[in-house]
């Protein structure tokens, strides 16, 4: 009888966990989080989306000035358009968007960011189906 009540105290343990896994979000929305914003819009963005191509971030970066690593990053490439609102340690949805034009005046001031940069376009709250 004991282990008939564990076997069943296992398996309901083990599917009220799915429900705790993140969400899959559509296609073409991911979720971004600004881990470091600098002068100059020198920013680093880390991927919190599982559905998204890590082939396009830098696995593990490690910033040469505070000496932290960080998974799963890239630059901003699109500096003219990024929401001022958003600081560092915000999560944010976003899309990619490589048809942005930059027309806007960026200072020339060095921060180091990870080798592959990424433009993208911030969406207003969650993404929905």
């Amino acid at each position: 009888m004991k282990l008939l009540l564990l076997f069943f105290s296992f398996v309901l343990i083990s599917g009220s966990n799915k429900s705790c896994k993140q969400k899959q979000l559509p296609a073409g929305c991911y979720k971004g989080k600004l881990e470091i914003k600098e002068l100059c819009m020198n920013y680093t963005i880390s991927i919190q989306s599982n559905n998204f191509d890590t082939s396009m971030v830098v696995a593990n970066w490690k910033d040469e000035n505070t000496g932290k690593t960080y998974k799963n990053v890239f630059e901003l490439g699109s500096k003219c358009l990024f929401p001022d609102s958003l600081k560092a340690g915000d999560e944010f949805y976003f899309s990619i968007d490589t048809t942005l034009v930059q027309n806007c005046m960026i200072c020339m001031a060095y921060y180091p960011t990870p080798p592959k940069k990424i433009s993208i376009k911030v969406l207003n709250g969650a993404c929905t189906r």
